[in-house]
């Protein structure tokens, strides 16, 4: 009789993606899988049937110079921690067996080979190669990353788009972003990203040997995702210009970055910033099955000393001065990690921060975290890593000074201001989600606060100064709107009883969310008289003529100098907000009856809010719904005009998708954006 040996291995890629819900990765030429759960392969026999009394398999695993050899057994008993390969006794075909191989919950996370072999009762041995590619298992209880509700396993892991929150609490700016995870080379560059690593480069034994740690794996993604130490993917630049590269603003998703950093050898892309840094290792870890979202914290410190507290200067006439080597930024955006943290304890499991943008080293290098959320809160310092950076940044007290003739002529103190909303998409919904209270005690209101506050409508903010002898509000009537003017309110308590006659400097200046104002661009100054305990109030309004030309994708600061003219007393109010861009709206025909492969059509319109013509390119795009995108160029648009631009597209993956536009603006420093969330149904 002929011998036995193997025709072929069958990977039986459809029902392990469906298994290990990696079906999203269909489109690599490696079977991708999850560790902590067995995968089936299938073994298509020439000559006789295998006999097991005389013949024996053995599979071997290796992942670079690693290896686990095992025999394959008829038991179906697993260990946790341990490699196993079995046939399962109840499901015994002889001429065509199938194998199951379970990974531990702890393998770790790479690109494997694994050799087939095959020993006949001739004693002749046969092999047959393949590979498979193992990723984090979160709906696995025994791995380091499981997170215990679908839902989550869905938006954490699962979902390919999200909502980046940009612009200032008070008035915040929903951006879309495509993840790109399940988009062709997505896959590949992440695991590529693990290779390319220093830490991959200096020693790759120990590298595969760490890569079974979600903190471990989560660090060298923080450091690689930033260049400052090694080819990492992006390069950062907050000047205003971009030249040699793409400006931050107008990124829409992880995919062309990813592809870009790949196809140039790894060269850093240009240019990132911290919503960019985030949104790019959010895929990352995604794609490796880490749980992940994306974070804003707005009136984010960055606290140079080390001391928790944040410096600001202003002028006499309320200009603020670039007098500190402290900042903050008006938003900053990083990344949360869902994980265990073995290393720490129990107490310290949960979502960790990490945060790539590169501000200051972490072991040497520009990486931050992972920092358990847990430990922010309760201020544990010692706990690894970077800590007090994050709780700095969250929790600085702000102190600001005006200053005039070299000397300081007024001090206050904010301890509110600073990470005054953190907040992430909500699961399953494209709306915001507050998380302030994850990270810091909240403080109860004043009774006076209150109070003072009862009269102003949601819309608006407050901002106050107070001396002695006067108080000053500052309250914008709503949150600002490109295209209208910015009303404002200004109120004057004199709360002595004594008349008095006083100073008002008013003055706005346009600035980046991560640096101090530029020049002032609109002022007025003026004399006001307060009779004993008199209250008045001062409106003023910004004409969108006056603010067009240095806003666009910047925000303002606005403040106001109140000062006694008989003491000298001085006392400031300040705000700094955004302006909302007017949104692309998207409708899409026969919204109920999107199926795969069949061609949808949608428009795109826009109403130009602004007081000049404006055009650029709209490009539209939306993963799992356009392979390519859509680039249309939009001709001047007088004021006030409507433009309504047609596209189609065919679905090609099953579940909620989200479809963007964006609108880059050519004579205005501004991207103009829009989305819709549309659900593909099975046909």
């Amino acid at each position: 009789m002929e011998d036995i040996h193997v025709q072929y291995v069958n990977l039986e890629k459809s029902e392990n993606l469906a298994k290990h819900r990696t079906e999203g990765f269909s489109c690599s030429k490696a079977l991708v899988v999850r560790r902590g759960a067995p995968f089936k392969i299938s073994l298509r026999l020439e000559g006789r049937p295998f006999n097991p009394k005389t013949d024996s398999l053995r599979v071997k695993v290796m992942l670079g110079h690693l290896y686990v050899i095992m025999p394959v057994t008829f038991s179906k008993k697993v260990s946790s921690s341990g490699w196993k390969a079995y046939i399962d006794p109840e499901d015994l075909n002889l001429q065509n067996p199938s194998i199951f191989i379970f990974s531990p919950a702890s393998a770790s996370v790479g690109c494997y080979k694994f050799q087939l072999g095959l020993l006949s009762q001739g004693g002749q041995r046969r092999n047959a190669f393949s590979k498979f590619i193992l990723l984090c298992n979160p709906w696995c209880p025994k791995d380091a990353v499981y997170i215990p509700f679908e839902d989550q396993r869905e938006e954490y892991v699962q979902n390919d788009s999200g909502l980046l929150f940009m612009g200032t609490a008070m008035n915040l700016v929903s951006r879309p972003w495509s993840f790109d995870q399940y988009e062709p080379g997505v896959l590949e560059t992440c695991l590529n990203l693990l290779q390319v690593s220093p830490k991959h480069q200096n020693n790759r034994r120990l590298d595969y040997l760490n890569r079974n740690n979600p903190v471990y794996i989560s660090r060298v993604v923080s450091a690689m995702i930033n260049c400052e130490d090694d080819c990492g993917v992006l390069k950062g630049n907050w000047s205003d210009d971009f030249k040699q590269g793409v400006n931050p603003s107008v990124w829409t998703g992880s995919g062309d970055i990813l592809r870009l950093w790949a196809q140039s050898g790894y060269s850093p892309v240009k240019y990132g910033q911290c919503w960019v840094y985030a949104a790019v290792m959010c895929t990352v870890m995604r794609v490796l099955g880490i749980p992940s979202r994306v974070v804003t914290n707005f009136n984010s410190a960055h606290d140079t000393n080390g001391n928790l507290g944040i410096e600001e200067y202003y002028s006499e006439t309320g200009q603020k001065l670039n007098h500190s080597k402290d900042s903050i930024w008006n938003f900053h955006v990083w990344v949360e990690c869902w994980m265990t943290r073995q290393d720490l304890g129990s107490g310290m499991d949960g979502w960790q921060v990490l945060d790539p943008t590169p501000q200051e080293r972490s072991g040497g290098v520009f990486c931050c975290g992972p920092a358990p959320v847990k430990a922010i809160k309760d201020r544990h310092i010692n706990v690894l890593y970077d800590i007090p950076f994050v709780y700095a940044e969250v929790n600085a007290d702000v102190h600001t000074f005006i200053v005039g003739q070299g000397r300081v002529l007024s001090h206050s103190k904010d301890t509110d201001r600073v990470g005054s909303l953190i907040c992430t998409k909500a699961v399953g919904f494209p709306r915001l989600q507050n998380i302030t209270e994850d990270y810091k005690y909240i403080k109860s209101p004043t009774s006076t606060l209150t109070s003072r506050s009862s009269a102003i409508s949601e819309d608006s903010t407050l901002r106050n100064g107070s001396s002695k002898g006067a108080l000053v509000i500052l309250t914008l009537d709503k949150g600002p709107v490109a295209g209208e003017p910015i009303r404002l309110t200004v109120k004057f308590i004199n709360k002595q009883s004594v008349f008095k006659m006083m100073s008002v400097h008013l003055n706005a200046q346009a600035k980046e969310y991560n640096h101090n104002p530029s020049d002032t661009f609109w002022e007025t100054h003026g004399i006001i008289k307060l009779a004993p305990m008199e209250v008045k109030v001062l409106r003023q309004q910004i004409l969108p003529a006056q603010y067009e030309n240095v806003v666009g994708d910047n925000l303002i600061n606005l403040a106001v100098v109140l000062e006694d003219m008989a003491t000298q007393e001085r006392v400031l109010a300040s705000e700094e907000f955004n302006i909302a861009s007017p949104q692309l709206t998207i409708q899409v025909a026969d919204e109920d009856s999107i199926v795969p492969n069949k061609e949808q059509s949608a428009t795109v319109t826009f109403t130009n809010p602004f007081s000049h013509a404006v055009g650029g390119v709209l490009t539209v795009a939306g993963a799992g719904l356009i392979p390519d995108k859509i680039n249309f160029r939009m001709l001047p648009l007088r004021p006030g005009g409507k433009v309504e631009q047609r596209f189609t597209f065919i679905p090609s993956m099953l579940g909620t998708r989200m479809l963007r536009g964006s609108l880059s603006l050519s004579n205005i420093n501004a991207t103009i954006q829009g989305f819709r969330m549309v659900f593909v149904n099975r046909a």
